[in-house]
């Protein structure tokens, strides 16, 4: 696995633009699928954060949380576009964070993002995982209904991994 880092590293040409998908809308979008404890999907929408390093999401007490602690493989998928049909799709595993000054930082910076809708800091139950990289595929387009769509591929190639 490689962190966001090591991925921007080796492919800014897709961590940049990825980047900006997730962020499209001035704040960390996306939608995480999970596998239940029966082999099935489970997909919701979460707020990523990229912060130095690393990309992070804190998730409520729910089933999905309980599927990540079970089983940490996630994709995540940016949002739509409104004016095209780009996207962003990372897949890996999700690792729990348990340093108290990551969590406080990466608190603070999630209701910084959101400041102008009044989000309250995660609350204690919120886990806060890091996902680590697997793959990572960009889709870039002309607009809606391009036929040629431009998709670039990134797998994990850290030795072990």
């Amino acid at each position: 696995m490689s962190s966001w880092g090591e991925f921007a590293d080796q492919r800014p040409d897709v961590a940049v633009p990825g980047r900006a998908l997730l962020y499209q809308h001035g704040v960390g979008l996306g939608f995480l699928a999970t596998t239940r404890a029966d082999g099935g999907p489970r997909v919701h929408p979460v707020c990523p954060l990229i912060d130095g390093d690393g990309l992070f999401v804190f998730v409520v007490p729910s089933p999905k949380q309980g599927d990540l602690h079970r089983d940490g493989r996630f994709a995540l998928h940016s949002f739509p576009c409104p004016d095209n049909e780009d996207a962003f799709y990372v897949t890996g595993t999700a690792v729990t964070v348990e340093d108290a000054a990551t969590r406080g930082r990466l608190a603070a910076r999630f209701v910084e993002e959101r400041e102008r809708f009044a989000v309250p800091a995660p609350a204690a139950g919120d886990v806060l995982f890091r996902l680590e990289l697997r793959s990572c595929l960009l889709t870039t387009t002309a607009g809606h209904g391009d036929a040629n769509p431009r998709h670039t591929v990134w797998h994990n190639a850290i030795p072990g991994s």
